[in-house]
């Protein structure tokens, strides 16, 4: 193993063609990551023919830098802008705002670009060296397993409700709501479509996530004083972002992070857009000072963008071994290796081993090449909170519009934007939180449909779930961590409460 590793690095080092192409891969999935409303599968689209005339190793080394860029590239506006580039970069704007509003941009991205690295390095690491058993290790979920890890992840919810659990939780419900418009991915029936054509296909993902946050910003940013909330414009930035104190408390936090996500990103059909809220709520529940996070703390940038850049080299084992894509990224590079007459599966391995290794290669390089740019442009990244608000606004806008229309090219997507920006604009000033609804959406379409086929395996068998010890670890998990975060939450809610008798008593 470690000499096709070996030899990969060297046919990509030694290839100067291999490397530019990586470079430009890298540069651009930065881009697209980091412009609200597009996303790596657009890029990924657009730059699938493009290799068409390309080399198998460069080809797919194009894309699968593509792929890693485009990841990393949303924690720039995430932080910046308060707008997710991508559905993986939802939970860096948690922390990743309110620590550029203190004029510490430079720290936060410098955080997130070094989280990235490390959760690339153990995602691709993972990918190289424990593909095969993990693989293996998937297909013993069914249903009901899927449905287990569904139900966990929604339990995950409590830690994102914050002081009021009730509206958190009525917005988790809302969310999932909201995934149950279009055609019944069972029966194919519609469902709450009131006679319109264009909501069969029901919304998609980055339509809700745009118009929740970036259009609900742009919307707020209008309304407002043009001054009152604005970024800190202050760059300050020393080595990497983080000091070797911070690197080493964060160490766990980065290991713990990257575990999920790369765990995660291996399942079908879940990938970052969930794991880096499930790594944020993880590490919000586990730690010492819960009520800190939200207000600008390195922990929740260093959860997120670990968990969702590690969840890259997840999605990568089932695709390689198995030949089984878990998001539209994967699908696309699935039909970038037939394109270059490659078929993922038990034998890419044993026929194809010299360029599948020099595809791990060329994602270790990938990841380096991604810290460096990032870093380099560093400086031009925060110089996007010098451009004055209404030539911002109007940018912002156009882009989010392109990337719904670009979804089905419909207008139809467009007026979700705007829908879903109102929608979060009524919530923020309701004070109902976001979070838990973006992960209903997201997980609960997979919820009902493991629920159901799970239901009809079992025909009969009501106690069919008794008999899965993966799913029943599962559900167990999901209650007990709910019953503690409710009673985190009750006894916070009751220190607040006394200290506030207390100091009202002192007056």
């Amino acid at each position: 193993m470690m000499s096709l590793l070996g030899q990969g690095v060297l046919t990509v080092v030694g290839n100067p063609g291999i490397l530019l192409a990586m470079f430009v891969g890298v540069f651009i999935g930065i881009i697209f990551g980091a412009l609200p409303g597009l996303t790596t599968v657009a890029c990924l689209s657009m730059f699938l023919p493009v290799t068409y005339v390309m080399s198998q190793e460069m080809g797919l080394s194009m894309l699968t830098a593509i792929y890693i860029g485009g990841m990393s590239g949303g924690l720039v506006s995430a932080i910046l802008l308060n707008i997710p580039g991508t559905p993986s970069s939802i939970a860096t704007c948690f922390d990743g705002t309110p620590m550029a509003k203190k004029g510490l941009a430079g720290k936060a991205l410098g955080t997130g670009v070094f989280a990235s690295i490390v959760g690339n390095f153990i995602g691709v690491l993972a990918m190289i060296f424990i593909s095969p058993p993990l693989a293996a290790a998937t297909l013993q979920f069914g249903p009901w397993e899927n449905f287990g890890v569904t139900l966990f992840a929604l339990t995950l919810i409590a830690s994102l409700c914050g002081k009021n659990i009730y509206t958190g939780l009525l917005s988790a419900v809302f969310g999932m709501m909201f995934s149950t418009i279009g055609l019944d991915k069972i029966d194919s029936s519609q469902r709450f479509t009131f006679g319109f054509n264009s909501l069969t296909t029901g919304f998609g993902l980055l339509t809700v996530l745009v118009g929740m946050y970036a259009v609900s910003e742009v919307l707020k940013t209008a309304s407002s004083d043009q001054q009152e909330g604005k970024v800190n414009e202050d760059f300050h930035m020393h080595g990497l972002g983080l000091t070797g104190t911070e690197i080493k408390s964060q160490s766990w936090n980065l290991l713990r992070s990257s575990l999920i996500g790369l765990a995660i990103g291996i399942l079908p059909g879940i990938g970052g857009s969930t794991a880096n809220i499930i790594a944020y709520s993880v590490a919000k529940s586990s730690s010492k000072y819960p009520e800190k996070f939200g207000t600008g703390i390195i922990d929740g940038i260093c959860a997120s963008e670990s968990a969702n850049n590690a969840s890259v080299g997840g999605a990568m084992i089932p695709l390689l071994t198995l030949g089984i894509p878990g998001d539209g990224s994967t699908a696309l590079l699935l039909g970038g290796f037939m394109l270059h007459g490659l078929q993922p599966g038990p034998l890419l391995f044993q026929n194809n081993g010299s360029i599948v290794y020099s595809i791990f290669a060329s994602m270790l390089i990938s990841t380096v090449m991604m810290g460096v740019i990032m870093y380099l442009c560093m400086r031009a990244f925060v110089k996007i909170l010098k451009v004055p608000s209404f030539i911002l606004i109007p940018c912002i806008i156009v882009l989010c519009s392109i990337g719904a229309y670009t979804l089905n090219y419909r207008t139809f997507d467009i007026w979700a934007l705007l829908f879903f920006g109102i929608i979060g604009l009524g919530m923020a000033t309701a004070k109902v939180p976001l979070p838990p609804f973006i992960l209903g959406f997201i997980l609960g379409s997979d919820f009902e449909v493991n629920l159901r086929t799970g239901l009809q395996y079992a025909a009969s068998d009501h106690l069919m779930l008794l008999h899965r010890p993966i799913a029943l670890t599962f559900v167990v998990l999901a209650v007990v961590f709910l019953v503690i975060s409710i009673m985190k939450l009750r006894a916070q809610n009751k220190r607040e409460l006394a200290m506030q008798k207390e100091g009202g008593g002192a007056v």
